[in-house]
C-alpha cells in the first residue's frame, strides 16, 4: 500500500505493508522493519518506511483516566493514538487544555510526543514533552518500560523527540491546564523590518502567554503581523469549540501543479498585509491556534508534486541569519504562502527533554515551499549554509531532504540517541541520515 507524508512528495517509492495496531496485541512480527505511523502530519519522511511496515497507531484511542492534580493542573491517561482534537473536543467544554499545542490539532499524543512538538508559548511553558509525565514503551522484544524523568529517565529522554525509532509508545500520562473559557485576548501588530519585530517580541514574551508573527516572506524589506495573545477568563462570549470545528472547508481535489507561486503569493501576501485587522480583538480559540485546519487536506493546494516545509532554529545571538536567509527566499521569489516567525524560551527555564528535541534557546522559522526540483533545491542549500554558519539546526518532523551532515551538526547527541534505537524500528528519515 502507498502512503504518503502530509507533504504529499513522492518521497517513499517502495510501498509499505500496513498493519493496524491491536491495543491487547504485542507488536507483529514481520520481515524487514517497522515504525509505528499515527495520523500521518509529518511534512517529510520520518514517518514513512518504505520497503518495511508501518504500524497504524489511530484505532488505539481510549480515554483511561483523568483527574486533577490541584486548581490549575489535571493528569490524562489516554492511548498513544487519540488525537489532540478529540482531546480538545471532550475536555476545553470542561475548561481543561493542552498546556502546548502545535500548529494543528489532528496529530495523536504518540506523534506529539515522538516529534516533541512546540506551540506559540515556549518561552513560557517550553515543548510538549515537558508536560509529558509518564508513558508505556514496548519493544520489539517484548519488553514494556514506563518511562518518566524519574523512571527509566534515559528512555524517556530517548522517546520524547525520538521519532518513533525507539519502540512503541502504547499509553501517556500527559498533563492538562486550566482555562476560564475557549476565548482568546488576542493583540495584532503590524511591523516592517526584524528590528522592530524583534524589539515587539521581546515586550509580548513579558507579558503575554502567546506570542508568534507571520512573515511577508517575499517582500523586500521583511514585514508581517505580530499576533500576542492570552486566555480569557470564563465570560461566556466565545462559541463552543465544537461548532467552530464543524464549520472547516475541504480542498476538493489535487491540482495537476501548484497555483502557488510568485505572482499569486505576493498578491495574498499584500493583500494580507493590508487587511483591515484590529489592534485588539477576541478571538475563538482554535482559529488562533490552528489557523490551517479550518481548510481539511489544505496541502492538495500545492499540486500533485507536492510541497516542502522548511523549518529551522538558530540560537539566540545569531538572530541575523533569520534576516540573511529572508534576503535570499525574496531574491530567489520561492515564497512561501504561510511564513511563521517566533522564538524559543531559555534552556535554564525549559531544558528540552528529549536527546533529539529540537526546540533551542533562539528564533525559529517555518516556511513552506512546491517543489520546483533544482531551482527549489538551490535555494535550500543556501539555506542550509546559513543555519549551518549560525550554529542552528532542522525539524526532522518538517524534513524530506536534510544533508546528513547537517543532521549531525544540529544534534550533538545523535549518538547517544542511537543506542536506544529498537533493531526492528527505522524510516526512511532515519536511514537518510545516519545509513
Amino acid at each position: 500500500m502507498a502512503l504518503n507524508s502530509w507533504g504529499l512528495r513522492p518521497n517513499a517509492p517502495a510501498a509499505q505493508e500496513i498493519v493496524r495496531r491491536d491495543r491487547q496485541a504485542e507488536l507483529p512480527q514481520v520481515e524487514g522493519t517497522l515504525l509505528p505511523f499515527g495520523n500521518g502530519r509529518s511534512y517529510g519522511d520520518s514517518c514513512l518506511n518504505s520497503g518495511g511496515t508501518l504500524l497504524l497507531t489511530r484505532g488505539c484511542d481510549r480515554f483511561i483516566d483523568f483527574a486533577p492534580i490541584d486548581e490549575t493542573r489535571a493528569r490524562l491517561v489516554c492511548d498513544a493514538g487519540v488525537l489532540l482534537a478529540e482531546i480538545i473536543e471532550l475536555f476545553l467544554p470542561r475548561g481543561w487544555f493542552l498546556p502546548v499545542t502545535p500548529g494543528t490539532r489532528f496529530v495523536t499524543v504518540g506523534g506529539a510526543i515522538a516529534n516533541d512538538v512546540h506551540g506559540k508559548n515556549h518561552h513560557r511553558a517550553g515543548s510538549f514533552g515537558n508536560h509529558v509525565r509518564r508513558f508505556e514503551l514496548l519493544r520489539s522484544d517484548g519488553s514494556r518500560r514506563i518511562c518518566s524523568a524519574t523512571e527509566n529517565a534515559n528512555w524517556f529522554a530517548a522517546t520524547v523527540g525520538g521519532l518513533g525509532l525507539t519502540g512503541l509508545i502504547t499509553w501517556a500520562e500527559i498533563e492538562l491546564r486550566r482555562v476560564g473559557s475557549d476565548a482568546l485576548d488576542v493583540s495584532n501588530t503590524r511591523f516592517e523590518g526584524l528590528d522592530e519585530f524583534w524589539a515587539i517580541n521581546a515586550a509580548a514574551e513579558a507579558q503575554h502567554e502567546y506570542a508568534v508573527a507571520w512573515i511577508d516572506c517575499l517582500a523586500r524589506r521583511p514585514r508581517g503581523i505580530f499576533m500576542a495573545g492570552d486566555h480569557v477568563g470564563g465570560d461566556g462570549t466565545a462559541e463552543p469549540a465544537a461548532s467552530q470545528a464543524r464549520r472547516a472547508l475541504k480542498a476538493p481535489f489535487t491540482p495537476p501543479f501548484s497555483p502557488l507561486n510568485a505572482l499569486t503569493l505576493r498578491a495574498f501576501n499584500t493583500a494580507y498585509y493590508h487587511r483591515p485587522l484590529p489592534a485588539r480583538a477576541r478571538s475563538p480559540l482554535l482559529p488562533y491556534f490552528y489557523p490551517l485546519d479550518g481548510i481539511l487536506e489544505w496541502n492538495r493546494l500545492y499540486g500533485r508534486r507536492g510541497f516542502y516545509q522548511y523549518q529551522c532554529v538558530v540560537p539566540k545571538g545569531a538572530e541575523a541569519a533569520i534576516d540573511e536567509m529572508l534576503a535570499a527566499i525574496s531574491t530567489s521569489g520561492q515564497g512561501s504562502l504561510l511564513a511563521v516567525l517566533k522564538t524559543f524560551g531559555a534552556p535554564e527555564a525549559h531544558t528540552p527533554p528529549g536527546l533529539l528535541s529540537f526546540p533551542l534557546a533562539g528564533a525559529t522559522l517555518a516556511l513552506d515551499f512546491p517543489d520546483r526540483d533544482e531551482e527549489t533545491e538551490a535555494l535550500f542549500a543556501r539555506l542550509d549554509a546559513i543555519v549551518a554558519a549560525a550554529g542552528g539546526r532542522l525539524y526532522p518532523a518538517k524534513d524530506a531532504r536534510m544533508p546528513r551532515s547537517l543532521f549531525r551538526a544540529g544534534y550533538a547527541k545523535v549518538e547517544e540517541f542511537a543506542r536506544f534505537v529498537d533493531p526492528k524500528f527505522s524510516s526512511n528519515f532515519w536511514r537518510r541520515v545516519i545509513d
